[in-house]
């Protein structure tokens, strides 16, 4: 009768390399206080006996799930559809489950999400949300760890991760201007209101219009229902019926600068011989438009890194530091809607 090899131990582990049990875990748990020699001996050692982390043990132990949320506003916006994928790649990698929500940038259902559903499924959520207001955020359970993505409503109360979104627009904006733009209008943006991710980049553009003396016009700025590819077309042909007419979009996200690209194509606007078109995000989509898509990239592996390592650690020591604001870095990719 054959017999199953017993799966190493720790305390295998620790024989082998001629170590304390309490070393090998340390060295597992990525402790500081271990010399560089002991730790490869004890990596050695790991690799020579097959050995594996019980993640389950492990997370019975210290009462923790094993399991984290990402709540975000809707799966079919492409950005955010590459945002989960590089969350759950890195939440793996961390040993993690990703339990994932859309919200619908409903308030109710962000409220749900940060407060874990009120349930015991989940160590801790990284939320992106539309619709919370500061007092929802300030006034949570604080028991619960959570990292917000994008533009958070009320300061000072969660870890945080974005790009800066004003800087993004205005080096945007100043790409178009430095092509001899003038009338560049934003799709998608907002002049007055709440300080969200549309209010911080067209503040963006109008901090760009300013350095290059070219006047701001209100009417240049369309907001729009929702970051559809539909939204993007209906603005583009308004504009293109307004005179006199813009010879540059900034769009805030590619959904709308695709849908707009589809409503120049339509009425026979060249690009970017007439109009130049900029978008925001760097979805896969905009590699492969005709013609490709300038847009800005935000960092989102970076982006799901980051959270995904202040949710752990937040979970680790609810009280291990100040509150962090971890700004994640982006990058204009220039193609062909802008002569690229």
């Amino acid at each position: 009768m054959n017999s199953v090899a017993a799966r190493p131990r720790i305390k295998d582990v620790a024989e082998y390399a001629g170590v304390s049990p309490k070393t090998v875990s340390n060295v597992i748990n990525n402790f500081e206080h271990v010399s560089d020699r002991t730790r490869e001996t004890v990596k050695e050692a790991i690799e020579a006996l097959g050995y594996r982390v019980n993640i389950a043990g492990r997370q019975l132990r210290q009462g923790r799930t094993g399991m984290i949320t990402l709540a975000v506003p809707e799966l079919d916006v492409a950005y955010f559809a590459e945002l989960a994928k590089h969350v759950m790649a890195e939440a793996d990698r961390r040993g993690q489950t990703v339990l994932l929500h859309q919200t619908n940038g409903v308030r109710e259902r962000e409220l749900a999400a940060l407060h874990g559903f009120d349930a015991q499924f989940t160590d801790g959520v990284i939320l992106s949300p539309l619709a919370l207001h500061p007092r929802d955020v300030a006034t949570r359970d604080r028991r619960l760890p959570v990292v917000l993505l994008g533009e958070r409503p009320a300061e000072g109360s969660t870890d945080h991760v974005a790009i800066d979104n004003v800087a993004a627009a205005r080096e945007a904006t100043a790409h178009l201007l430095s092509r001899g733009r003038r009338r560049i209008a934003v799709v998608g943006g907002m002049v007055r209101g709440p300080q969200g991710t549309d209010r911080l980049r067209t503040d963006g553009y109008r901090e760009a219009l300013k350095e290059a003396d070219v006047p701001f016009d209100s009417d240049l700025v369309v907001p729009v229902d929702a970051f559809h590819w539909r939204d993007g077309a209906r603005a583009a042909a308004a504009l293109l019926d307004a005179a006199p007419r813009p010879d540059a979009l900034l769009c805030l996200n590619d959904h709308l600068a695709l849908g707009a690209l589809r409503a120049l194509y339509e009425r026979g606007v060249s690009v970017p011989g007439e109009l130049d078109v900029v978008g925001f995000d760097d979805i896969e989509a905009s590699r492969f438009s005709v013609p490709s898509l300038t847009t800005v990239a935000p960092d989102k592996r970076e982006i799901a890194r980051a959270a995904v390592a202040l949710l752990l650690d937040r979970i680790d020591d609810p009280d291990t530091s100040p509150l962090q604001d971890h700004v994640v870095g982006h990058e204009i990719i220039v193609r062909e809607s802008t002569g690229g």
